[in-house]
C-alpha cells in the first residue's frame, strides 16, 4: 500500500529534521520522516481521522495541552500487523502532552504511539475493542492524583515496550493488564524493555509497577510476556510484578533496590525464568499450581528471597465468591530448579496457612547465606528435594538430609556484581533432575546434558545476558 505523509501547518524559520522512523520504532518499517510535522492538536486530530494502514503522522516538538473534557481520539482506525498506523513525536520526548487525557482509543487496531512525554492526569486505556495497540519509547510521568492507574490494557495483542514509567508517590499502578467482563483477561500482552523507577507510595499495597490480571481473572490464561524490564526503587508495593492470571512468562527482568518482588499471587502455569533480584527487599513468592521457577538469581535481599506459599484454599475454582477468590491458593506441583540464592536474610521459606503446599520439586538449586536458616519451610506434603547445594554460616534448616550437599560452591564475583561458578566448582556437572527442559542458563549459555547446579552454567565466554542497566531499557534502548 502506498504510504501517505500528512503535512499539516508549517514551522517558522529553518526546516526541522525529525528522528528517523526506523530509529524510533525498533523492528518497524523504515521510511523517511516528513520535514513538516503537524503543529497543533486540531491538525493532529484531522490527520488521525483520515489515517489508513501504513500511514504515519509526525507531531512537531513542543508542549500541547488537551482541553478539559477533550482527548486525542483514535476511533475506527485500522492498521495491520505489517503496516500499522504510526503516530510519532518529532524527537523522543520532544512532544509533551498535558491535560486530563491524551490518546483515547476506540474500535481501532494496530496503531502505534511513539516518543511522547505523557503528563496527563487520567488513565490511558487500551480498550477491549482495540487490538494490536503499541506504545513504545514514551516517557510516562502523570500528574499526581489519588488513586489512578496510569496504563490499563484490556485489548488483545498490545505491546508496551521501551517506555519509562517513573516518579509516582501516590496510590496507583503503572501498568495493569485487565480484560473484558469480570473473568476474562487480555490476550498476548507484551511488556518488554521498559524502565520502571521511583514509585514511592507508602501504603501497604496498591502501588505495583505491573499487575497482570486481578483475582476474579485468575483462572483465565493471559499468555502475557513480561521480559527484559528494569525495576529500580519500586517501593510502592511488595509486588513489583503481581501476577493474578494464568499461563504467563516472566523472564530476564532485573529488579534492583526495590521493595517489590515477583509474586504469583493468583493463577496457574506461569514460568519465572532468568530474573535478577538484587539488593532490595522481596524476592519471588509463589501460589497456585504448576509453576516453573528456574534460573533466577536472588542476592542481598532484606526480606524473603523465595517463598513457597501455603493457602486458605487448596485450589481456586470457577464457582467461588469474590471474597473466596481473594484468598491464597496453596502451591501444588511447582518445579523450582536451577536457582541461585545468595546472602539473603531469608533464603527458602514457607508459610503456615491451613492448606500446605504439595508435590513440589526443589532441585539443583544453590543456596548460600550466613544468617538464620537456609531452608525454613512450614508443613509440606509430597515434596521432592534433590541435588541442592547449601553453604555458608547459616544453618541448614529443615531441608531433608538426602536433598542437599553442604559444600563450598566456589562462587567468584564478576564485573557486573553477579557471583558465578569458578572453574573448580563442585556444582559443575552435578545437577540430577530429569524431565524438565532447561536448555540454557540465566546468562544465555547452553546447559547441555551434564547441567550445573544453580542459575549459572560454567562458561569462559562473555555472558549473553547480564543484569539490566538503564542503558538497556526505556526510550533510547536498542
Amino acid at each position: 500500500m502506498k504510504r501517505r505523509t500528512f503535512l499539516k501547518g508549517s514551522l517558522i524559520g529553518a526546516a526541522v529534521t525529525a528522528v528517523p522512523l526506523d530509529t524510533l520504532l525498533a523492528g518497524g518499517a523504515s521510511a523517511a520522516v516528513p520535514t513538516d510535522p503537524v503543529t497543533s492538536l486540531s491538525a493532529l486530530q484531522s490527520a488521525i481521522d483520515g489515517a489508513v494502514a501504513g500511514d504515519r503522522i509526525v507531531v512537531a516538538d513542543g508542549t500541547y495541552t488537551v482541553p478539559s473534557g477533550g482527548s486525542i481520539r483514535v476511533t475506527g482506525r485500522n492498521g495491520t500487523s505489517g503496516a500499522p498506523i504510526t503516530i510519532v513525536a518529532q524527537s523522543r520526548g520532544g512532544v509533551v502532552l498535558r491535560g486530563e487525557r491524551s490518546f483515547v482509543f476506540e474500535n481501532s487496531q494496530y496503531v502505534t504511539v511513539s516518543g511522547f512525554a505523557l503528563r496527563q492526569s487520567g488513565t490511558l486505556a487500551v480498550p477491549v475493542d482495540s487490538k494490536g495497540i503499541r506504545l513504545t519509547r514514551n516517557d510516562f510521568q502523570f500528574a499526581e492524583t489519588t488513586p489512578v492507574d496510569w496504563l490499563v490494557v484490556r485489548g488483545d495483542d498490545a505491546k508496551i515496550d521501551r517506555n519509562h514509567f517513573h516518579g509516582k508517590s501516590t496510590e496507583g499502578i503503572f501498568v495493569v493488564v485487565d480484560g473484558p467482563g469480570s473473568t476474562a483477561v487480555a490476550q498476548r500482552t507484551q511488556i518488554m524493555r521498559n524502565h520502571f523507577s521511583d514509585h514511592t507510595f507508602t501504603g501497604a499495597n496498591g502501588g505495583e509497577p505491573i499487575r497482570l490480571g486481578v483475582s476474579s481473572r485468575a483462572l483465565s490464561a493471559a499468555d502475557a510476556k513480561v521480559e527484559f524490564n528494569l525495576f529500580e526503587r519500586c517501593d510502592g508495593d511488595p509486588e513489583a510484578i503481581s501476577v493474578k492470571s494464568s499461563g504467563n512468562t516472566i523472564r530476564h527482568n532485573t529488579i534492583r533496590d526495590s521493595k517489590g518482588g515477583i509474586v504469583l499471587r493468583h493463577g496457574n502455569g506461569t514460568t519465572v525464568d532468568g530474573n535478577y533480584l538484587l539488593g532490595g527487599e522481596e524476592g519471588i513468592r509463589v501460589y497456585g499450581n504448576d509453576h516453573l521457577i528456574v534460573n533466577n538469581y536472588l542476592a542481598g535481599l532484606s526480606g524473603r528471597a523465595l517463598v513457597v506459599g501455603s493457602g486458605t484454599t487448596r485450589d481456586h475454582t470457577a464457582g467461588e465468591t469474590t471474597e473466596q477468590r481473594r484468598g491464597n491458593d496453596a502451591v501444588d506441583r511447582a518445579v523450582i530448579v536451577h536457582n541461585t540464592l545468595r546472602n539473603n536474610v531469608s533464603s527458602l521459606s514457607g508459610e503456615s496457612r491451613t492448606h500446605e503446599p504439595r508435590d513440589v520439586t526443589v532441585a539443583d538449586n544453590l543456596i548460600v547465606g550466613d544468617t538464620g536458616s537456609l531452608v525454613a519451610m512450614g508443613a509440606t506434603t509430597g515434596f521432592t528435594w534433590q541435588s541442592n547445594i547449601l553453604w555458608g554460616a547459616a544453618a541448614n534448616g529443615n531441608i531433608p538430609t538426602a536433598g542437599f550437599t553442604r559444600v563450598d560452591p566456589r562462587l567468584t564475583a564478576s564485573t557486573d556484581g553477579v557471583h558465578r561458578l569458578a572453574s573448580n566448582s563442585p556444582a559443575i556437572g552435578a545437577a540430577t533432575l530429569t524431565g524438565t527442559a532447561v536448555p540454557e542458563d540465566i546468562d544465555g549459555d547452553q546447559r547441555g546434558t551434564a547441567r550445573d547446579i544453580g542459575a549459572d552454567e560454567y562458561s569462559t565466554a562473555t555472558p549473553l545476558r547480564r543484569p539490566l542497566t538503564p542503558a538497556d531499557v526505556g526510550p533510547d534502548a536498542a
